[in-house]
């Protein structure tokens, strides 16, 4: 193959797992980092730091190739992701699952340097993720079941800190659910009319005309539930940078509201692809209570 093709191919590559777009794996780091803060008490070191950043990167990446293969029949009906390389044949079928299956292999070997049981919960967690592309066909809110798979981080760090998954790590996760159903459902939103037309299940369509008001009182259950959880466990709600991250929090999702209130393309893309400052805010929030 000459360097040409190689260069075009690995373009490809980059493109089916979203190399451009690091919002979605950036949703993904956030909760995970603050969980390993949480978990630590602090700085959780920088081999756990290395093997939780680098394997959500790989793991998310991992997602999309088994995402795009799962839906290749629907995503030529759909404006937004019509042109993506296995839908367009650009990449094929048994690549796209080469690759995927190459890049959860170096996430699992990323686990292996951890604990038993951090190792035994990424079982689970490639379940999840493997179960959501299809979850779409059956599911009148699928977006709770990517929900999981994007919170999942969370007892796996407690997991890789601990040797266990404690009650806090699962009053976490659950939050986090709200929050990826909050940004999933704008998500969603973008999609409505070409998911209508093709038979696709999500929580833009089954909320109907409360979408805006559901995201919303998802971002404020999302922020209650980090808060009394971290308040009744390890006291952070009471800490002046916590709770300044969570203001800043609150002030993006009220934003979001603004940029959705009308059900536009443009406005819910864009409020979505902003989501990963609205995490930041509240890891850093986390991260300077502890500092």
């Amino acid at each position: 193959m000459s360097g040409n093709r190689v260069r075009v191919q690995a373009a490809r590559y980059l493109q089916l797992i979203r190399w451009d777009r690091p919002a979605g794996w950036l949703l993904l780091l956030w909760p995970t980092l603050s969980a390993l803060w949480i978990a630590s008490g602090g700085f959780p070191g920088w081999h756990l730091l290395v093997v939780f950043t680098l394997g959500t990167f790989l793991m998310r990446s991992a997602g999309c190739c088994l995402n795009d293969v799962a839906d290749r029949d629907f995503d030529r009906h759909v404006k937004r992701t019509a042109n993506r390389p296995v839908t367009t044949g650009a990449v094929s079928v048994k690549e796209a699952l080469l690759l995927g299956a190459a890049l959860a292999l170096a996430a699992f070997a990323l686990v292996l340097t951890t604990n038993t049981a951090a190792v035994l919960w990424s079982f689970a967690a490639l379940a999840v993720t493997l179960i959501y592309p299809y979850a779409k066909r059956y599911i009148a809110m699928p977006q709770a079941v990517l929900g999981v798979a994007f919170s999942f981080g969370i007892p796996m760090a407690f997991a890789a800190v601990q040797g266990q998954v404690p009650l806090l790590a699962w009053l976490l996760l659950l939050g986090n659910l709200f929050w990826v159903l909050a940004y999933d459902t704008e998500y969603a939103m973008v999609d409505r009319d070409d998911d209508l037309k093709i038979g696709m299940k999500t929580s833009a369509i089954t909320l109907g005309r409360f979408d805006v008001a559901a995201v919303m009182l998802s971002y404020g259950l999302y922020l209650l539930t980090w808060t009394l959880a971290l308040a009744s466990f390890s006291g952070l709600a009471l800490n002046a940078a916590y709770a300044a991250g969570v203001a800043l929090a609150a002030g993006q999702a009220a934003w979001h509201g603004w940029l959705i209130r009308h059900r536009e393309r443009a406005g819910c893309f864009k409020a979505f692809r902003l989501n990963h400052w609205l995490g930041f805010a509240v890891f850093a929030g986390i991260a300077l209570s502890y500092a």
